[in-house]
């Protein structure tokens, strides 16, 4: 076949002809068509995936996380196992250890809930039957101590009034709750179940999705996005082990706390504020259970108060100059950028938050970086 022939229409020309020839578009013209149309189709299908995998996302994010985390270790792991990091019996079993690690915790977790769940009944029921003791710290406040005792007595001490408070807290609608913690448990269950195929198959195949990340960021943003793959996860590696380094941290200096006090089962007590502390508000529900079951123990509210008080500053320093300051000295990272990096974070995306946040900013300091010209 030869050269395609010009088109032709009847138009007027300068010379009088009567015909003009229309050369075809310009072979630059129909690249830059094509590369928009290209663009168009594959944003149109990231989006369609991401509306489909919707109910997945957080589930893939953990795997993400917690596999960029564990990757040195799990090198190491599979170089003892197989000699190789794509070896399917080794990401097998170093993500079964992943598993344990993290779900021992929550079982204890929720075995001492609901072992409290039924005493917390049975408490229901004696409260029932003879009411609330005035507590003998309750009259010597000052001001307003008399004034507490007499509403204690008229109101929680009378079993009859007492009735009147815990009408609406009845067997029933505790196990309608258990039901719906139930089902919302179950659910919980079949995201972790899919977070751990995700991570079996991004250690299996870390390599080739390293690999291929470092191709796809060099191709859309050229060298700066090689330095932008490798910032996104050490801010990544960063983040976590700042966040379990300063939970421990928390965890033991408020433990040393609640042996002092005498907390009953402190070790129990310390061990469940290191796990909570990396949820927002979960080592400061275990500090104020502690600081109530001390009242009802001993019956005064002096320890009770100062333990929770105590306890209040170490969490608010270690969640705010601690936990900041340990990962932002491994991701390079200012102070101001790591704290609003994980309060924001938590309030855009909920606990997976916490991790994004600094990443998000490490990925923003990196390119703030490049654009200005300047390299680390």
């Amino acid at each position: 076949m030869g050269p395609p022939m010009p088109r032709h229409d009847f138009v007027r020309s300068d010379d009088g002809s009567g015909f003009r020839t229309l050369e075809e578009p310009p072979p630059q013209f129909e690249s830059h068509m094509r590369a928009t149309i290209q663009a168009a189709i594959a944003v149109a299908v990231m989006l369609l995936a991401l509306w489909v995998a919707r109910d997945f996302l957080v589930a893939m994010i953990w795997a993400g996380v917690i596999a960029i985390t564990t990757w040195p270790f799990y090198v190491r792991f599979a170089q003892l196992i197989s000699g190789r990091p794509s070896s399917l019996l080794a990401s097998l079993l170093f993500t079964c250890i992943i598993g344990l690690v993290l779900l021992i915790p929550i079982v204890l977790t929720v075995r001492q809930v609901a072992q409290g769940s039924d005493a917390f009944v049975h408490v229901l029921n004696s409260l029932r039957e003879s009411g609330v003791v005035v507590p003998g710290w309750l009259v010597q406040l000052p001001i307003a101590g008399e004034y507490l005792d007499l509403w204690w007595r008229a109101n929680l001490s009378n079993p009859e009034a007492l009735k009147e408070w815990l009408r609406g807290v009845n067997i029933e609608n505790l196990t309608s709750w258990t039901g719906t913690l139930g089902g919302a448990l179950l659910h919980r269950l079949f995201l972790f179940a899919i977070t751990l195929i995700a991570l079996f198959l991004m250690l299996r195949d870390g390599i080739w999705l390293a690999d291929r990340s470092v191709v796809t960021a060099r191709r859309l943003l050229g060298n700066p996005g090689t330095r932008l793959v490798g910032k996104i996860a050490a801010a990544t590696r960063a983040t976590v082990n700042g966040t379990i380094a300063a939970a421990i941290v928390k965890g033991a200096v408020v433990g040393i706390a609640y042996v002092v006090m005498g907390v009953p089962h402190p070790l129990l007590f310390s061990a469940m504020t290191i796990v909570l502390a990396m949820v927002p508000l979960g080592a400061w529900v275990v500090l104020a259970a502690a600081s109530l079951t001390l009242v009802v123990q001993d019956g005064i509210l002096l320890v009770p108060v100062g333990l929770f008080v105590f306890g209040a500053a170490v969490l608010l320093i270690g969640d705010n100059f601690i936990q900041p300051a340990l990962i932002g000295g491994s991701a390079e990272l200012p102070f101001l950028l790591v704290l609003i990096g994980i309060l924001g974070g938590m309030q855009s995306f909920g606990l997976v938050g916490l991790f994004l946040g600094p990443v998000i900013m490490a990925a923003l300091l990196t390119v703030w970086r490049e654009w200005i010209g300047i390299r680390e």
